[in-house]
């Protein structure tokens, strides 16, 4: 069995309109809600044991902010073609992982297609179209290999957005 958590980059920082898109930091707002994605990861032991990032700044520090709450060790790999990917360049990237659980984080709108493509069944949120920032997919796979995983064919386990997440 695989497991995928599959992450869009919490809220980022538009304050600067000279800064490169690939290079936009999070805001506050996107800093907290990747503290309290790491605490819920971690509270339903959903621990990646590889994590492959876009290479944007707002992905990676996503994945800093979210991995202060996890226990210490996933192998993180920065994919320059997660950036902006549609879903067929995200399942290829996924294909190569090596782990058996491994987290994603990538952008909208390809992020949200390939959620939507990956699962059997989509689950009961109406944040699951959107796929907001911050948006969480918990994803299982009946496959010995991440090489034989495809289209329809996740299990969804959970999915939560950030705002449902405030105290």
């Amino acid at each position: 069995m695989k497991r995928l958590i599959l992450t869009r980059h919490a809220k980022s920082s538009w304050d600067d309109p000279t800064v490169a898109d690939h290079d936009r930091p999070l805001n506050e707002r996107g800093q907290r809600a990747s503290a309290d994605l790491g605490q819920w990861l971690a509270s339903r032991g959903y621990v990646p044991a590889e994590v492959l990032c876009s290479d944007a700044l707002r992905t990676w520090e996503t994945w800093t902010t979210i991995s202060r709450a996890l226990p210490e060790g996933p192998r993180l790999e920065l994919k320059p073609a997660l950036y902006h990917a549609g879903p067929d360049v995200m399942l290829a990237v996924l294909r190569h992982a090596k782990e058996d659980v491994v987290m994603m984080l990538g952008h909208n709108p390809g992020i949200a297609e390939f959620a939507h493509r990956l699962v059997a069944k989509t689950p009961v949120s109406p944040q699951f179209t959107r796929y907001p920032t911050g948006a969480t997919l918990v994803v299982d796979f009946d496959e010995p290999s991440w090489s034989e995983v495809g289209f329809g064919r996740g299990m969804t386990v959970d999915f939560i957005v950030p705002r449902e997440l405030d105290g």
